[in-house]
């Protein structure tokens, strides 16, 4: 399998390119800059990318969504409880960095417990409230793909609109710490982890 970070824009976000070796098929996870390396990447390795994520609808993670979407064709997926922050610069937080933005609604829309196919890539969706009402994990063979709810050692900010530190500790206790150990944790910002190294060490959680 075809896995790529790439870190973009000035918040530093990680940028996830996933694809099957044998075909190229793949998506895209949370791009929220530097459009030109995402594109760079795709263009290389001659992917055929079929989708394109936002774990949630902050700024920092979908500042790209527009020109990538343009340039790979792919459908744009989100969980209906962050599609009003597409139109609101408050909400997605771009009117916090004085340039106020509108994004153009998702081509399809993704629900707890949905399970996404890329060719022979298998994704499962995982609602995971708590920093925005619609944030999810996505969960792929041996690793998940936590956006802004789980980080090395660290947890989603809730004083943003939208969020809610009760939500967010549920989604970790019930829906990420009970996966197996070994699980490898991509977040959305920062080094990867491991689900039990979070479990011991998280100080959020001790």
């Amino acid at each position: 399998m075809f896995l790529r970070k790439i870190v973009v824009g000035e918040f530093e976000v990680n940028c996830y390119i996933i694809a099957e070796e044998e075909k190229g098929k793949g998506l895209i996870i949370d791009p929220g800059g530097n459009s030109q390396a995402i594109l760079d990447v795709v263009k290389k390795n001659k992917l055929e990318i079929l989708y394109i994520i936002a774990t949630h609808a902050h700024i920092d993670h979908i500042a790209d969504i527009e020109t990538v979407r343009d340039f790979t064709g792919a459908q744009f997926l989100l969980h209906p409880l962050d599609v009003p922050f597409l139109k609101d610069p408050d909400l997605n937080l771009s009117s916090l960095i004085q340039t106020p933005r509108v994004f153009s609604p998702p081509e399809k829309l993704v629900e707890d417990g949905e399970r996404l196919k890329v060719g022979k890539i298998e994704l499962e969706v995982l609602h995971t409230p708590g920093h925005t009402p619609g944030s999810i994990s996505l969960k792929m063979d041996r690793c998940i793909f936590t956006g802004d709810t789980l980080f090395c050692r660290g947890v989603g900010r809730v004083d943003l609109p939208g969020g809610d530190w009760q939500a967010l500790q549920k989604s970790i206790r019930e829906k990420i710490f009970p996966l197996p150990d070994d699980i490898k944790v991509f977040p959305g910002h920062g080094p990867e982890s491991i689900i039990e190294k979070e479990r011991r060490e998280n100080p959020f959680f001790k």
